[in-house]
């Protein structure tokens, strides 16, 4: 938008002074004075589009060089906005990630002397790789290890099975490891107050997707511990990193409720968190990461809210983000690694340029997709 009004107004101070126009012997109406602000703002709707391109040709060139994850996460997304079959063997690859995981499972850790064992290694290779890494990574070490099993049975098993149910399909194994899911009292994690500062993103997801798929249902728990654990009135006394925590908490219950991408959402009853995003968009933008901004913007789009004056802000403001020389966001500090910054790029696309919900890919409404799916899988 401002490149746009500083050429037009630059233009206007240079020519006025040198052409010496005339007043125009018939009076511009009101009316045909404003016949130019629709225009422009339909050339900055279609800067926004453009850009989500500029992004989308930085990364799709090279894609299948970066690792299954961030291809998987890439492709599913884009799937899911675009329903274009280039991104089935994204999908195909994110498929066979989670089966390998699972399958590990199946065959290492299952016995309660196994999963113990899994995890005492999980929190001691945490402690080495993340409890000196910053104060998130501290925050984090320091309250896991009081509840170390949330990093096998949170992290590890529940995230690939419920991404295997938002594909229609489940392991062979689920049966068992819903049994191991059953062992664990997930309201624990889920009203755990530094558990949520230090992972409210996470357990957002999670007590989504365990209602999801059917296992318990502690949603309500963990949005009624998260507003005790961030009250609006004490947002001024948070850090920079735990605020971001909270909005970025508040924007994965947005995409959790939506199945990430799939459903719509309801406004209403969500209308704590549009209130509060309209009430403090200026501050969030200031005050969080470039990704939550992004996610902030696409929870409007998943109510039907495109035209709500957040939405043309978090574009603008994601917009002014983009390094044109290396065609992509940076990170705060301005570095343009591709692997590293794909999820708040592939954010980017998706506010830039929104496609809408769409229940896919799944086995059910997308066969060829799903026509051949890693061993391991099966329809639910």
């Amino acid at each position: 938008m401002k490149p746009l009004f500083s050429l037009v107004l630059g233009l206007s101070l240079v020519m006025t002074p040198l052409v010496h126009a005339k007043e125009p012997t018939t009076p511009i109406s009101k009316q045909e004075q404003t016949k130019s602000v629709p225009l422009d703002r339909a050339a900055i709707e279609a800067s926004f589009k453009a850009d989500a391109e500029l992004i989308r040709n930085t990364y799709e060139p090279k894609l299948f060089s970066f690792p299954a994850y961030v291809i998987g996460h890439y492709g599913l997304r884009m799937y899911r906005q675009t329903l274009d079959p280039k991104y089935a063997m994204s999908v195909w690859m994110d498929m066979a990630r989670l089966t390998t995981r699972l399958d590990k499972f199946e065959a290492e850790v299952h016995t309660p002397e196994q999963i113990q064992k899994y995890i005492d290694k999980r929190i001691g290779a945490y402690e080495a790789i993340y409890g000196k890494r910053g104060k998130r990574g501290q925050l984090r070490y320091k309250v896991t290890k009081k509840m170390p099993e949330y990093l096998f049975v949170a992290l590890d098993l529940l995230s690939p099975l419920a991404r295997a149910n938002e594909y229609g399909l489940k392991h062979k194994n689920d049966a068992k490891f819903r049994e191991i899911l059953r062992r664990y009292d997930f309201k624990k994690f889920a009203t755990n107050k530094d558990m949520i500062r230090a992972w409210a993103a996470q357990l957002a997801n999670q007590v989504y997707w365990l209602r999801q798929m059917g296992e318990q249902d502690v949603v309500d728990d963990f949005i009624k511990a998260f507003k005790k654990t961030y009250p609006d009135s004490k947002d001024k006394k948070l850090s920079k990193k735990q605020f971001n925590n909270k909005i970025y908490g508040m924007t994965h219950i947005i995409f959790a409720a939506s199945e990430y991408y799939k459903k719509p959402v309801s406004q209403q009853e969500f209308q704590w968190i549009f209130d509060y995003y309209r009430k403090h968009f200026d501050y969030i933008a200031a005050n969080s990461t470039k990704d939550v901004v992004a996610e902030v913007g696409i929870n409007f789009l998943l109510a039907g809210l495109e035209d709500d004056p957040v939405v043309f802000k978090a574009r603008q403001t994601v917009q002014s983000y983009i390094d044109r020389k290396h065609c992509m966001v940076p990170s705060p500090r301005g570095n343009p690694d591709l692997i590293s910054g794909e999820h708040r790029n592939t954010l980017s696309i998706m506010l830039l340029d929104w496609r809408g919900v769409h229940d896919a890919p799944t086995y059910q409404n997308n066969p060829k997709v799903f026509k051949e799916i890693p061993y391991g899988l099966e329809p639910l």
